[in-house]
Parts: structure tokens; C-alpha cells; sequence
């Protein structure tokens, strides 16, 4: 099987962040009522006194706002559909593995159409809470044995140096930047 990291790797730019400035967009209100804490949280973490799981929680404090949050996915995918990278579509298996910190909740229906399994930062879409851990770095080698004990990855795909481990259980790795594909330095 092939393992792909999801935002900045096969869908431009970043899908949490996209969905975020869509709800803005779509339902500015929700989004206006939690922007001073998420700002609050967002100084902390880049002052080290955050983690990434209180920022990603406080960014999504807004869906206890939103009506039908699913719905509201669907219709983000309608139009964000087009930010799914075409070198991805041309290569991609019925086995593939999607690994990303993004929530599933969010990329669950696009990896259902694109027929592809999914791993990724298990949030509640009524809360915005995160169960267990941000699927992150090692995190992501750990919830592919949990979902593939015997799992072997033939290549792996990402645009980040943060999940080295994930390309070090694989047979080939693989760094995606803007346009480029290239062997996994260091390797």
C-alpha cells in the first residue's frame, strides 16, 4: 500500500485551514464568536505554553455554532474539490492510506469518494474536542499499526520533515513541494 500525508501534499494549501476561512465566509458569526480566545490560544502556542491540540481545538471551537456540520463539509468539499492535486488522481490506489493531523471529520467524505482509507486527528464535529491525540508525527506510526498491524508501506508521500517517521517505515519516501517530487533526503 501507499501512505500520503493529506494538506500541502495531495490537497493545496491546507484543508483545516480552508474550511476554517469557508465557515468565515459561510458563517461568520459562528467564527466571529471565538476568534479572541483562538487568538489568545494561537500567542500562547507560538510562545511554547500551547500544544498543537489546545490550538486545533480552540481554532474549531466555533462548530457548536454551526447547524448540520455535516452538510456543511459536503458543501466545502463541493467547492474545494478542485484543490486535490491532479499528480495524486493519476496514481491513486484502492489500498491507499491517508495519514494526516487534519480532523476526520473534515476529510472523511473526500476520502470516501476518492475510494481511500483514512487515519487521521479523531475530533468530535459537535465540540470541536479532540479524542485521544492530534494524529502528528509518531502519533501517525502508531495509528497505522493500530488500524494495519501487519501494514506495510511501499511509498509514502508528504511535504513535511515532521513525519520522518512515517518515511522511515517505508520502502520509499517521498518529499513533495510546489510542483516537485523528490526521494526523501537523509534517508
Amino acid at each position: 500500500m501507499n501512505a500520503y500525508d493529506f494538506d500541502k501534499t495531495i490537497f493545496m494549501p491546507d484543508s483545516s485551514y480552508s474550511f476554517v476561512r469557508y465557515c468565515m465566509r459561510h458563517y461568520p458569526r459562528a467564527v466571529l464568536k471565538t476568534l479572541r480566545p483562538t487568538a489568545l490560544t494561537a500567542l500562547l502556542y507560538f510562545m511554547k505554553k500551547a500544544d498543537t491540540k489546545q490550538m486545533k481545538e480552540k481554532v474549531f471551537a466555533f462548530l457548536p455554532a454551526l447547524d448540520n456540520v455535516e452538510q456543511i463539509v459536503l458543501d466545502f468539499w463541493e467547492e474545494y474539490r478542485d484543490h486535490l492535486q491532479d499528480w495524486y488522481l493519476r496514481q491513486k490506489q484502492p489500498d491507499d492510506v491517508i495519514l494526516s493531523a487534519s480532523p476526520e471529520f473534515l476529510l472523511a467524505p473526500i476520502c470516501e469518494e476518492l475510494g481511500v482509507r483514512l487515519i487521521g486527528t479523531p475530533m468530535d464535529p459537535y465540540t470541536g474536542k479532540i479524542r485521544g491525540l492530534n494524529c502528528h508525527d509518531e502519533e501517525k506510526v502508531r495509528r497505522f499499526y493500530r488500524e494495519f498491524p501487519e501494514g506495510h508501506i511501499e511509498r509514502f508521500y508528504s511535504d513535511s520533515r515532521s513525519d520522518e517517521p512515517l518515511a522511515k517505515i517505508a520502502d520509499q519516501a517521498f518529499l513533495v513541494g510546489k510542483e516537485v517530487i523528490q526521494p526523501w533526503p537523509d534517508l
